[in-house]
């Protein structure tokens, strides 16, 4: 008989558990995204500084993407999330409470190896788990679909909580400056979020371990895992040369990562010159993010009906990565316009690029793991995370040079109907190989 710790949940219970994985695994980071850059500038930092320092923390990640994939597709999916968690609690700390720069450079390059080994990790336990219980053919987009609704509404919470805390803490007859005071300067206001962070990856890795089974796998050596690793990352990477519907899946991730770009580096200033002060600016900013990860979590749990309506998961990725594309046409035709219409079409061109974003993600993602077998699955997640990185980074530098207006608009959109339209020849939605990826 299957050891009680290590049979699988059945399906229900595998979705509920995957979303709550999601939930707390994405809350810290929502939590730290509003008060990380001034927390670092209070903490001495330059603006340049700060920008080397996020540097380090993206080229870990790209750097590390398909070897963790890889780690987690041989030692298995628990150990890895529950690892990625452990290094998060210590890489908050260290920023939250670090007062020089290399103790901050620590907590960022530590943040970025966990985010590598998180990456796909938690979806393909979710995708491994429900096959096993129900065969190849079950189905996975309404989990992968609430997952990612999860994982958007915690984004969302975590950045009005931390926002809200450290202007919070400033209120009354100065709490911030006791709380200062009281630490000898280790804990300011803008602190406690990554404070808080830390402790919710603490309940992050205590669920991992205590509840998300997998069956048995062969016994790893140091060995196995040295030969083992660079074979499933070759494979992954050989993946979208020999299969043509997991290439169109990493192009559209790709154009989607060019996307994202555009609106991280564009969007700020937008809000900064519509309001006319940048502390104004920031807030408006801070409150769009959280409206776009709304529309993204909505999206998300609308996948499902989006398949059901348009046919199929490969027609819903066709209409949703356009109407994203035609959210950011229309954030372009109203780049150079103060008028309060064009503010609000602006603003809808922005909700409705998330809620394409949402809607495509969990189609395209069922149709990747339909097409790879367990053995590779984070291996692929993280090729097309990959792919979404590296675009975004090289679309950043693109974007940065060219001059603001609606050029770098047009631009990332016909890129991103570019990858829409590659879906509209249907290749069929097939059952999973049986060899590795």
């Amino acid at each position: 008989m299957t050891d009680l710790v290590t049979q699988p949940p059945g399906t229900r219970t595998a979705r509920r558990r995957y979303v709550t994985v999601c939930a707390l695994l994405w809350l810290p980071p929502g939590l730290g995204m509003a008060s990380i850059v001034l927390l670092l500038g209070e903490r001495g930092m330059s603006l340049a500084a700060i920008a080397g320092l996020f540097a380090a923390h993206s080229l870990t990640v790209a750097a590390l993407e398909l070897p963790t994939g890889g780690l987690s597709d041989v030692l298995g999916r628990r150990p890895v999330l529950a690892l990625a968690g452990a290094l998060n609690v210590v890489a908050c700390l260290l920023i939250g409470l670090g007062a020089t720069a290399w103790l901050l450079t620590a907590g960022m390059v530590l943040m970025g190896v966990a985010r590598a080994l998180a990456s796909g990790t938690a979806e393909a336990w979710y995708v491994d788990t429900v096959q096993a219980c129900s065969g190849p053919d079950a189905e996975l987009r309404t989990g992968l679909a609430r997952g990612g609704s999860a994982t958007s509404a915690a984004l969302a919470a975590g950045l009005l909580l931390g926002g809200a805390l450290p202007w919070l803490l400033g209120l009354g007859p100065d709490p911030g400056t006791r709380l200062s005071e009281a630490t000898s300067g280790a804990v300011l206001p803008l602190s406690v979020p990554l404070l808080l962070g830390a402790a919710v990856q603490v309940v992050f890795v205590c669920y991992v371990l205590a509840v998300l089974r997998e069956p048995p796998r062969p016994p790893a050596t140091l060995r196995s895992v040295v030969r083992g690793v660079p074979a499933t990352v070759m494979g992954g990477l050989r993946l979208g040369g020999r299969d043509a519907l997991v290439r169109r899946i990493l192009i559209s991730a790709a154009a989607a990562g060019s996307a994202l770009a555009a609106i991280e580096l564009l969007v700020p200033g937008r809000t900064v010159a519509v309001t006319g002060a940048t502390g104004s600016g920031a807030m408006i900013y801070a409150a769009l993010s959280c409206a776009g990860f709304v529309c993204s979590g909505l999206g998300s749990h609308l996948a499902p009906f989006a398949a059901r309506v348009a046919g199929s998961g490969e027609r819903a990725v066709l209409v949703s990565l356009a109407a994203g594309a035609g959210g950011l046409l229309l954030l372009g035709v109203t780049a150079t316009s103060g008028h309060p219409m064009a503010t609000g079409l602006a603003v809808a061109g922005f909700g409705l690029f998330y809620l394409g974003l949402g809607v495509a993600s969990p189609n395209e993602n069922e149709l990747l793991h339909r097409s790879v077998s367990s053995a590779g699955r984070a291996t692929a997640l993280s090729v097309q995370s990959l792919a979404q990185q590296l675009v975004g980074a090289l679309t950043g530098l693109i974007v940065g040079a060219l001059r603001p207006g609606p050029l770098p608009w047009l631009l990332t959109g016909a890129a991103l109907l570019a990858g829409a339209l590659l879906w509209l020849r249907p290749s069929g939605e097939r059952a999973p190989q049986t060899s590795s990826a």
